[in-house]
């Protein structure tokens, strides 16, 4: 009659599986997530820097009436970004969700490109553009981190500027019009502004450009259409925000 065998204890220790990333995390680990992230932090952008000109383009309407008072349309206008949502949620509320998201946009922007720029130093990769690509923004794509960090030192004067009032002696909060004025009246902020602003657009071309490759929309049929909207958002941004120092400064905004 066979006997039982009887085992001993195992020995070793038993291997445990990884635990795995939440999926988002997973995907933002790779260089094509973090290519994602900044396409749609790219948008988002780019629709904030739209929108904010179109509004500002209210200075060209100088006075207007305005619940039977006779006031400035660029501070009607800002007054109504203030007011976004009330009753529903309390004045400014609405206005600093916006801002907030625009951090957080910024911010993600900024640790994917950084991130990006380290994988591929360590990896010596390709250049992800395609030759034809490269040579329909060559000088936009070759300057694409300085003109990121004009912008975004511009950023934070332009917040010290008109938000804050910390560079502009008279500055008065809540008067956007007079503060405008005041601002770009001084011909080195002028000039400076200018600068900025084809920073920007050479940054926006080719980021505008490069967004719909890093999305999968770069089927060469549309490229033509893709050169054409990046072309169309640069320039109306460029024009619109260039617009508002040399007219100040030709006395066609003025207080």
């Amino acid at each position: 009659m066979a006997q039982a065998v009887t085992r001993g204890p195992v020995s070793g220790t038993v291997a445990q599986r990884k635990k795995r990333k939440p999926f988002l995390l997973d995907l933002y680990s790779t260089a094509v997530g973090k290519k994602y992230v900044m396409a749609i932090t790219g948008l988002i952008g780019v629709g904030f820097v739209l929108v904010h000109m179109i509004g500002n383009l209210k200075a060209y309407l100088g006075i207007i009436e305005h619940e039977g008072a006779m006031v400035y349309d660029l501070d009607v206008y800002g007054e109504f970004l203030r007011e976004l949502l009330v009753p529903i949620l309390p004045r400014t509320y609405t206005l600093w969700i916006l801002r907030l998201v625009l951090i957080g946009a910024l911010v993600l922007h900024l640790h994917a490109a950084w991130s990006l720029t380290v994988m591929n130093r360590k990896a010596r990769p390709v250049h992800y553009q395609s030759h034809r690509d490269y040579v329909a923004a060559n000088f936009a794509s070759r300057t694409m981190r300085w003109t990121g960090i004009i912008v975004l030192l511009f950023l934070a004067w332009h917040l010290a500027d008109f938000t804050w009032g910390w560079v502009n002696p008279d500055y008065v909060r809540g008067a956007v019009y007079r503060n405008l004025d005041a601002s770009l009246s001084r011909l080195p902020v002028a000039i400076l502004y200018i600068v900025a602003n084809i920073a920007l657009g050479i940054h926006l071309f080719h980021g505008v450009w490069s967004l719909f490759q890093s999305m999968g929309w770069n089927n060469p049929r549309f490229n033509p259409w893709r050169r054409g909207i990046a072309i169309a958002i640069a320039t109306a941004i460029v024009v619109g925000n260039c617009s508002f120092p040399i007219a100040v400064q030709a006395g066609i905004i003025e207080i």
